[in-house]
């Protein structure tokens, strides 16, 4: 191994114990670019870093739909959408034992299909559905569980910021994703429901079903009049934003630009328009692009001297050297991602492992598209895995009822989950047409 190597294995090893003391993502992975860019070439590095910044964040066109879907799912959160659909929801499903947890997970699911922002859709479906089933008896690790991870699924059902930037970086049609990531979505979705559904039949206590005194009160004429009535605005969202982006009407930055236009109309339609939730949504915007946009810039950086250094050789000797063909090389991938998943949030992970794992993809004769699929369904679980989860965190730190659950019975909700998130992800693997059926249907 040449010196330059061993830098570049350095500067991984410098990563992770930077994150572990709790140093900032963005910062972190901008200094330790500067610091051994600057010995590893010299000053040359800095004209690298403007390059590179340059021409894959300043001049990526698709870059500028994340701060309008993030608007967009700002929008959606303060029009109180949500809110109606939860309560119709939840007394449709309510007399059936887990049925207020199996509402939380479709309300997450329609949720996703409106907004790709995890921390909205955790926050707001805690505040909504915690206390609701807390007050029926619901066991704690459930109610933690499937908020987390119904919210989790934002990330990948589209439209999905990181698709947006996973799609840039991989040099693969954003369009192409967001159809590829739906069925994969619904998978999942429909593999936390099912989980509910039978752990609740097995021990009824961990869902009980409404009393029969709310069951006689609830008139379900009325209750699916009125599911019908909220499931209305979110389609007409979904419609004007994916149909415009799956007809070819639209690029997904436009449709973005849609989406945010008709969540503000839905805001002022719902009577929950105001000055200061404008102002509110717009300071919310500004301050997760810049979050999102920081981290880019110090992960680009990072990239291009680790790639620079003969990092993206190491990375491919050790993949395609422990053997196992193929398959063996793709897992190898796969459980990086998802040990990476427990330090670094997925922005990160896409800026690092997407420029070093596609070249092996390709060479090893896998299809990109599916591929980069596999890795955005393996990312969701970085929302889930402690030590460093966000979603539990985003949880918890919403307040509320919330704050009768704690981490350890967070932590022990979480872990089913996460098996059914590497369920579905062996589904998508070996059914390779859950991902790329629906893009050959629309191309």
């Amino acid at each position: 191994m040449t010196i330059s190597m061993v830098l570049a294995v350095s500067m991984f090893v410098l990563l992770i114990t930077a994150l572990l003391l709790g140093s900032p993502l963005a910062f972190t992975l901008g200094g330790i670019a500067v610091i051994f860019g600057y010995f590893g070439w010299g000053p040359e590095c800095f004209g690298m870093f403007i390059n590179r910044i340059y021409m894959t964040v300043m001049n990526s066109y698709v870059l500028v739909a994340v701060p309008l879907f993030v608007l967009m799912a700002n929008f959606l959160d303060k029009s109180g959408i949500m809110e109606g659909l939860f309560n119709s929801m939840r007394q449709l499903f309510g007399p059936v034992r887990g049925g207020v947890a199996m509402s939380v997970v479709a309300v997450a699911t329609i949720f996703a299909a409106c907004t790709g922002i995890i921390g909205a859709s955790v926050v707001t479906i805690g505040l909504l559905a915690t206390p609701h089933l807390l007050r029926y008896g619901y066991k704690k690790e459930l109610i933690a569980g499937s908020i987390c991870a119904g919210g989790t699924l934002g990330i990948l059902i589209p439209p999905s910021i990181m698709l947006v930037l996973m799609g840039s970086y991989a040099g693969i049609s954003v369009g192409q994703l967001f159809m590829a990531g739906i069925i994969p979505g619904l998978i999942l979705s429909g593999l936390y429901i099912l989980y509910i559904g039978v752990v609740c039949w097995l021990k009824p206590n961990w869902g009980p079903a409404m009393s029969a005194e709310e069951r006689a009160s609830i008139q379900f004429k009325e209750v699916i009049i009125d599911s019908l009535k909220n499931l209305v605005p979110p389609a007409v969202l979904i419609i004007s934003v994916l149909g415009s982006i799956f007809a070819g009407v639209a690029t997904p930055t436009e449709a973005a630009g849609m989406g945010a236009f008709v969540a503000l109309l839905m805001m002022i339609a719902y009577r929950r328009f105001s000055w200061k939730a404008l102002r509110e949504s717009v300071i919310a915007t500004g301050t997760v692009t810049s979050m999102v946009l920081m981290i880019v810039v110090g992960a680009t950086c990072f990239t291009g001297v680790f790639i620079g250094l003969g990092g993206d050789e190491v990375v491919s000797e050790l993949v395609l050297g422990i053997g196992g063909g193929k398959w063996g090389a793709f897992w190898i991938m796969m459980l990086i991602v998802l040990i990476l998943g427990m330090f670094i949030d997925w922005i990160g992970i896409t800026m690092i492992c997407l420029p070093l794992f596609v070249p092996i993809a390709k060479e090893l004769g896998f299809n990109p598209l599916w591929f980069v699929m596999m890795l955005a369904i393996n990312m969701q679980a970085s929302f889930l895995t402690p030590p460093l989860g966000y979603a539990f965190f985003y949880f918890k730190g919403a307040g509320g009822a919330a704050d009768q659950i704690s981490m350890a019975e967070i932590y022990r909700g979480i872990t089913p989950f996460i098996i059914l998130m590497i369920i579905g992800l062996i589904i998508c693997v070996y059914f390779p047409q859950t991902t790329l059926w629906l893009p050959s249907v629309m191309e």
